[in-house]
C-alpha cells in the first residue's frame, strides 16, 4: 500500500486588525500573559512605523484592545506629528482634537507642517480651540504664540490675521514682546508693505518697549531694498545715538546699498567708521567697496582700499584680487593687473583661469606678446588649464612677432606630460596650421606648421 502523504495548507496574509485580533483571543485563553504588549513596546512599533496611516492603524487598535489601560501619550503624539509632516492634515486635526491640553512642543511642530503645507488656518483653529478648552488653565506660551504667528506670517494672504493676533495678544495673556513684533516686521518688509512694517516698528514704543538689534536690521533691509538709502542711515544713527551696536549683517545691508546707489564716498566713510563703532569690518565689507569702486571705474580708491586691508586686520582674499584686475583690465591697466596678479599667486592663491585670459587678451591687444607669454607661463605652471581661446590669441600674436619664439614654447608644451593632460594641443595645432596657411598662402607644411602637424596626429593616436 503507498504511503499518503498531506499537502500542506496554503497560508494567506492577514491584515494587521485581524492579525493583532486573532492573537489577542489566543492570549486570552492564558490569564498569566497581558493581551498585547506594554504601551512601551507599542509606542517603539509606532514610531518605527515609516507609513503614517500604518501607525495610526496600529495606535487604534492597540486602543481598542485596551480600553481600561490608556497608551503612553507620546505615542498619540507620534501619529499626529506623522500625519502632519506626510499632508494628512485631517486626520492629524481629528486626533489633535482628542488630546485635551497637548504640550507645547507637539503644538509648535504641528503649526509648522500646516504652515508648509499651505493651511495656516488649521494651525489658528488649533490655537484658538485651545483657549477655549476649559482645561486650559494657564495662557499660551510666547515660544508658542511667536511659531503661530510665523505659520501665519509665512504665506501674504494671512498677515492680515496675524497682525489682529498681535495687536489682541494681551486679551489671551499673551505679554506683549519685541520678538513676536520682530516676526511681523520681518513678514511685512519682505512682502513689500514698507509702512505697515514702520507701523510695528513705532508701535514696540508704544507698548512700553524697546526695539533689538534685529528690529533696526530687519528694518533697514527693507528700507535699501526700496532703494531708500537715506531713511536707513537715520536709523543707523538712531540706533548708535541709544547705545546700540550694529551687527555685521546691518553694515553689509547699509553698504552694498550705497554701493549700488554710487553713495561711494558715503560707504567708504562707513567703512572706515566701523571699528571705532564697535564692529570691526570683515572680509565681506571690504569686497562689497572694492566691487562698488571697480564697477563704477575708480580702480585707484579699490586698490586703496586692497592695500590699507592687511594694517585693519583683515587681509584680501581670492575675491578682492580677482575683481580688481578684472576691473583694472577693463580699464586697460594690463601692467598694474598684472603686478597684483603675481602678489596673488604668492600668497598661494590661484584665479579662475578667466584672470588670466583677461590679462594675455589685453597684453595681446596692445602689442605686448612677451607679457602675455609670462603669464601663459603662470598660469601652466600653477595648474591652470588654459582655454583654447587663450592660445588662439597668443598663436596670433607670436606669430606677427617671433616664429622661432612660437616654435619653442609650443614645442615646451608638447613635451611637457603634466601640461599636456590639461591642455587641447589638437585644437592649438588645428588652428595654427590654419592660421599659418592663411598667411604664407600656400599648403605646404614646413617648419613649425608641420611639426604640430605631427604631433596632433601623434597625441590623437595616444589619448591626448
Amino acid at each position: 500500500m503507498a504511503p499518503q502523504f498531506s499537502l500542506p495548507r496554503k497560508v494567506f496574509p492577514l491584515p494587521f486588525s485581524r492579525l493583532i485580533s486573532s492573537s489577542a483571543a489566543n492570549h486570552q485563553a492564558t490569564p498569566s500573559r497581558p493581551s498585547i504588549g506594554s504601551p512601551a513596546r507599542i509606542h517603539k512599533l509606532i514610531a518605527a512605523q515609516s507609513d503614517p496611516l500604518l501607525a495610526k492603524e496600529i495606535f487604534e487598535v492597540a486602543s481598542s484592545l485596551r480600553p481600561n489601560l490608556p497608551l503612553h501619550p507620546s505615542s498619540l503624539h507620534s501619529v499626529i506629528l506623522k500625519l502632519a509632516r506626510a499632508g494628512h492634515l485631517s486626520a492629524a486635526s481629528a486626533l489633535l482634537r482628542r488630546l485635551p491640553s497637548p504640550s507645547p512642543a507637539l503644538l509648535s511642530s504641528v503649526f509648522l507642517a500646516f504652515s508648509r503645507h499651505r493651511r495656516p488656518d488649521l494651525a489658528l483653529s488649533a490655537f484658538r480651540r485651545i483657549l477655549s478648552s476649559p482645561s486650559s488653565s494657564s495662557p499660551p506660551r510666547p515660544k508658542l504664540f511667536r511659531r503661530l504667528l510665523s505659520a501665519l506670517a509665512a504665506h501674504r494672504s494671512s498677515l492680515p490675521v496675524a497682525l489682529s493676533l498681535l495687536k489682541s495678544s494681551a486679551s489671551f495673556g499673551v505679554p506683549d514682546s519685541v520678538r513676536a513684533h520682530n516676526v511681523l516686521i520681518y513678514a511685512f518688509a519682505r512682502s513689500g508693505n514698507v509702512a505697515v512694517a514702520y507701523s510695528l516698528f513705532n508701535r514696540i514704543f508704544t507698548v512700553g518697549l524697546a526695539p533689538d538689534v534685529t528690529s533696526y536690521r530687519i528694518l533697514m533691509q527693507a528700507l535699501c531694498r526700496k532703494s531708500q538709502v537715506g531713511t536707513a542711515n537715520d536709523l543707523l544713527d538712531d540706533m548708535l545715538n541709544k547705545g546700540y551696536v550694529p551687527d555685521s549683517l546691518t553694515y553689509t545691508t547699509l553698504l552694498n546699498s550705497l554701493c549700488r546707489n554710487k553713495r561711494l564716498h558715503e560707504a567708504y566713510k562707513m567703512l572706515c567708521r566701523m571699528k571705532v563703532r564697535g564692529c570691526n569690518p570683515d572680509i565681506i565689507h571690504y569686497n562689497t567697496v572694492i566691487v562698488g569702486f571697480c564697477r563704477e571705474g575708480r580702480l585707484l580708491d579699490a586698490c586703496k582700499v586692497i592695500e590699507d586691508m592687511p594694517d585693519n586686520g583683515c587681509l584680501p582674499n581670492l575675491v578682492s584680487y580677482t575683481t580688481l584686475i578684472h576691473g583694472l583690465c577693463l580699464r586697460g591697466l594690463y601692467d598694474q593687473g598684472h603686478g597684483y596678479l603675481e602678489v596673488m599667486v604668492g600668497k598661494g592663491l590661484i584665479p579662475h583661469f578667466s584672470v588670466f585670459h583677461a590679462l594675455a587678451k589685453g597684453f595681446c591687444s596692445v602689442g605686448k606678446v612677451d607679457e602675455a607669454c609670462r603669464v601663459l607661463e603662470t598660469m601652466l605652471t600653477k595648474g591652470v588649464a588654459p582655454h583654447v581661446e587663450t592660445w588662439d590669441l597668443l598663436v596670433a600674436g607670436i606669430c606677427d612677432d617671433d616664429r622661432e619664439k612660437l616654435e619653442d614654447c609650443v614645442r615646451k608644451v608638447v613635451n611637457e606630460e603634466e601640461w599636456r593632460r590639461s591642455t587641447r594641443i589638437i585644437q592649438v595645432g588645428c588652428g595654427l596650421e590654419g592660421y599659418s596657411t592663411r598667411r604664407s598662402g600656400t599648403g605646404t607644411r614646413n617648419g613649425l606648421e608641420g611639426y604640430m602637424t605631427r604631433r596632433s596626429r601623434t597625441g590623437a593616436r595616444n589619448g591626448y
